[in-house]
């Protein structure tokens, strides 16, 4: 095999929050004054993290959000997570059948993965490999965050295997080069949408997590 590290995005990939997330952040930006919709939140901000977005939005605005905006957010999203977060289906199945050491690497926040994984039985599987936006410089769609992930799990860039959900995952590791599968499984994916992971640089698109561990596996024959 010439995979020796499997980089998992985390909402979308392993917990099917974005729905959920695009939801509650544009109710709450729509509550201070910038009327926004999930889709539009969708199309925007998906695999970015909340800073990079209010930059943005405050930028529009022309004034700072609240200071306890982001507060307000994950407090709203956080009980909603609490209520009616599910993993995404087969992903304990597919986890099971990956023989290579795993690592999440997410634009949220900590607090947030502990959350989400832990609601889904996840974060048992990959703690202390949790890797956030929140220790590098720039999130995606820079690379840092998956060379950041690399390094601290001691495996070169190009023995890393990516998996993502997200326009701005695919362009991270394709900048990091690192091989990506882009995932359009999610409840949140359109018709359509795994043309755009593909497009954006995936090296192969699928919508079944019960296909992963066999992609892997194929991957690193013809890498090898």
């Amino acid at each position: 095999m010439s995979f020796d590290l499997i980089i998992f995005d985390c909402d979308g990939v392993l917990v099917d929050s974005e729905v959920i997330s695009c939801r509650v952040h544009a109710q709450t930006l729509t509550r201070h004054g910038y009327p926004i919709t999930a889709e539009q939140v969708f199309h925007r901000f998906l695999g970015r993290s909340t800073k990079q977005a209010n930059s943005e939005v405050e930028a529009e605005l022309g004034r700072a959000l609240p200071d306890d905006f982001h507060l307000q957010l994950q407090d709203t999203l956080y009980r909603t997570f609490e209520a009616d977060l599910e993993a995404v289906p087969h992903i304990h199945a597919a986890l099971d059948a990956i023989s290579q050491p795993v690592c999440v690497a997410s634009s949220g926040s900590h607090q947030r993965m502990q959350i989400s994984l832990g609601r889904t039985r996840l974060h048992g599987r990959f703690a202390p490999n949790i890797f956030s936006a929140s220790q590098v410089d720039n999130g995606k769609p820079a690379p840092d965050l998956f060379l950041f992930a690399a390094g601290q799990m001691n495996v070169p860039p190009e023995r890393c295997l990516v998996i993502e959900d997200s326009v701005a995952g695919i362009a991270a590791a394709v900048a990091a080069d690192m091989p990506v599968l882009g995932f359009h499984g999610g409840s949140h994916c359109r018709e359509g949408y795994g043309k755009r992971l593909y497009d954006a640089g995936a090296t192969v698109i699928f919508d079944d997590m019960r296909e992963l561990p066999e992609l892997i596996a194929r991957l690193g024959r013809k890498a090898g």
